[in-house]
């Protein structure tokens, strides 16, 4: 089939809508559901980021897409009990895509909420429990268990999106695309991301050590699918926060620091002894973890609404207690898709644990940079390649 009619585009009043291969058939095959637009731009770039992260890492990879830009992306590493509690699978047993998918789905759980997910490998047993438990648009692998196929096509009463991809497709080396009536064209970015690209160290501190290189190899595929401007935050094996779309670099690094806070903050001890009322959802509760830690909780307590979604009055979680929390998070890798032109993202990347970096290069300000990373021992490599997507 070369040829998909779709319900509508981007908004229900773009109409029509397919999508179509101008040769040969469509490097996919839809086994249940009816994907829309948006859903297949996830996928589709979500298949292309897991696809190398397993070639780079040579690990099972997962990732969680929304609205054509990651939200998660992780290889399969066991995960800790810590780990395992704050991302609901405490009573699961896990294979090693499972885990890649728990930790992708983990990192940034609000904007995981409705995701379109991606995996490197054939979704198993374990995965399909995972996906059952969320609220997801659907998944797109290179093929399924049997066991795993009946759990997904029986999620959302038979209308779950399963996409099956041919791993073996490449893509034509030119890609185009419209706009306003004009075609774009470019050359694919097949831009292979391996250690060599970490090579250039600049800074004081020249040592990167294999699982360094790991994680920044896992920032920098990340980026290169998240729309620019972007950086990501990576951490054990799974990025931690990620910024994207941002007009000005310090605030992908802003926000990407403070969605890399609020994921080491819910491993506080303060979070993780908090009681919830019985039958509250897994939604309902992410967002109280997400009120709890921040200056809202508060105007909660105030308006005594915290009895609505605990068994018992949680104390205040104050600022000086969270920052003690912060500071004990260390060895976080942190990727940017273009240069950083100030030292100030160095500053705030040091808040968020980051000790190690890699970035194109090629500011004027560069050695201000370099300076800034010397003054806090963080090693530095300078890739020499952007990784603008849009």
């Amino acid at each position: 089939m070369n040829e998909m009619q779709l319900k509508y585009g981007c908004n229900p009043n773009q109409k029509p809508s397919r999508v179509f291969m101008e040769n040969g058939d469509l490097p996919f095959e839809v086994i249940c559901g009816k994907p829309g637009y948006i859903n297949l731009l996830d996928a589709l770039n979500g298949w292309q980021l897991v696809k190398e992260l397993k070639k780079a890492t040579g690990l099972p990879a997962a990732t969680s897409f929304k609205h054509v830009s990651p939200a998660g992306a992780a290889v399969g590493l066991p995960l800790s009990d810590t780990l395992k509690k704050i991302y609901f699978v405490d009573d699961t047993e896990l294979t090693p895509l499972a885990n890649a998918y728990a930790r992708a789905r983990g990192a940034d759980r609000m904007s995981s909420f409705g995701d379109f997910i991606a995996l490197s490998d054939e979704c198993d047993k374990a995965t399909a429990l995972l996906i059952k438990k969320e609220v997801s648009d659907g998944v797109i692998a290179p093929g399924y268990s049997d066991e795993a196929l009946e759990i997904l096509k029986a999620k959302k009463k038979g209308n779950y999106n399963i996409i099956k991809i041919d791993e073996s497709y490449t893509p034509a080396e030119i890609e185009r695309k419209q706009v306003f009536g004009v075609t774009f064209e470019q050359g694919r970015n097949d831009l292979n991301i391996n250690d060599e690209l970490l090579s250039e160290v600049v800074t004081d501190n020249k040592t990167l050590s294999d699982t360094a290189k790991r994680d920044l190899k896992i920032a920098l595929i990340t980026l290169k699918y998240t729309q620019s401007n972007s950086v990501c935050y990576v951490k054990d094996g799974q990025a931690i926060g990620i910024g994207a779309g941002q007009q000005s670099r310090i605030h992908c690094t802003r926000l990407a620091g403070n969605k890399a806070d609020i994921w080491w903050l819910r491993q506080a001890p303060q979070v993780l002894n908090l009681q919830f009322a019985d039958g509250i959802k897994r939604a309902d509760r992410d967002n109280a973890i997400d009120v709890y830690i921040s200056d809202e909780y508060m105007d909660v307590l105030a308006d005594g609404v915290w009895e609505k979604t605990f068994k018992v009055k949680p104390p205040v979680f104050t600022k000086e207690e969270q920052r003690a929390w912060l500071d004990k998070n260390t060895d976080v890798a942190l990727g940017s898709d273009a240069f950083f032109p100030f030292g100030d993202n160095i500053e705030r990347a040091k808040k968020s644990g980051v000790t190690v970096i890699a970035q194109p290069g090629g500011s004027i300000r560069d050695d201000n940079v370099i300076d800034t990373c010397n003054k806090y021992n963080m090693a530095m490599a300078f890739t020499g390649i952007r990784l603008f997507h849009h």
